[in-house]
């Protein structure tokens, strides 16, 4: 299933894409794509519907029916640095022993068309493409192997980071990370049956049509299921988590000379299979 929450910010209700990429209206089922909707049997509950019987929504996703962040009332935005080895090359900083983590606060979660904000002061507001991994099964110090089963969806995320906040204004990652709409998470939650190999899936993002990253999770550094593991040693995971684990090089700092956003660019972004 493809899962979406569609409508004004603030009021978006519960979907799901049928086969013809149209919205079908779920919040007969289900008040959001949040929370305990997230959870097993739920899911298995919607995916035994019949999306035909379901009302549709008017017009086209992402065109003239605007779509929100694919997962609603987001309790823990946990996202992961230098998870690939030539990114951490580009920003000249040592591939970790063991995952980085930081946040981003749940204010900075836009949808996958809405407007992102450079914040007061910003000389280096930065993009990066990453895969989003959703928690549906809570738990907590779980082990490697059962970690996929902790599982929802997978999403498209983008990491939009203020570089001089993040790196130059002393403390941790995260005053240059969690800044209003930095969390565009999107365009669709798609549930795992539906993404045929997580480790082998293209990615890009490009800037006003210019291809700035390519890649490919199949150079995660940490895969999907360790990094679950590995965050859930600290903190419990709920339904509703999202899990950001890290970008492919060709983020603006890394280009020579380095390119960052001004305001006025259109930056679009995409995972096979998950949406752009």
């Amino acid at each position: 299933m493809k899962l979406v929450r569609y409508g004004l910010p603030g009021a978006e209700k519960s979907g799901l894409l049928d086969a013809s990429g149209r919205v079908r209206d779920l919040s007969g089922v289900v008040t959001d794509i949040a929370g305990v909707a997230l959870r097993p049997g739920t899911l298995k509950k919607l995916a035994g519907l019949d999306p035909e019987s379901l009302p549709l929504v008017e017009g086209t996703p992402q065109q003239d029916l605007r779509l929100g962040a694919c997962v609603g009332n987001i309790g823990k935005y946990i996202c992961i640095g230098l998870n690939y080895a030539d990114h951490a090359e580009e920003a000249d900083m040592p591939v970790p022993d063991e995952p980085i983590l930081f946040s981003k606060w749940t204010s900075a979660v836009i949808g996958p068309n809405d407007d992102i904000q450079i914040p007061r002061g910003s000389v280096r507001t930065d993009w990066e493409i990453e895969l989003g991994a959703v928690i549906g099964e809570p738990g907590s110090y779980i082990e490697e192997t059962d970690a996929m089963g902790h599982v929802v969806g997978f999403c498209v995320i983008n990491d939009v980071s203020e570089r001089d906040f993040q790196l130059n204004r002393a403390g941790t990652w995260d005053k240059g990370k969690g800044c209003d709409t930095f969390g565009p998470t999107r365009p669709w939650l798609v549930t795992p049956d539906e993404v045929a190999d997580v480790d082998n899936l293209d990615m890009w993002l490009d800037v006003d049509g210019d291809r700035m990253q390519s890649g490919s999770t199949a150079t995660l550094i940490f895969k999907v299921p360790y990094l679950i593991s590995y965050r859930s040693q600290f903190m419990s995971l709920q339904p509703g988590d999202v899990i950001s684990t890290g970008t492919p090089p060709g983020v603006g700092m890394g280009q020579k000379p380095p390119q960052f956003l001004k305001g006025g660019e259109t930056v679009s972004l995409g995972i096979s299979g998950l949406g752009e």
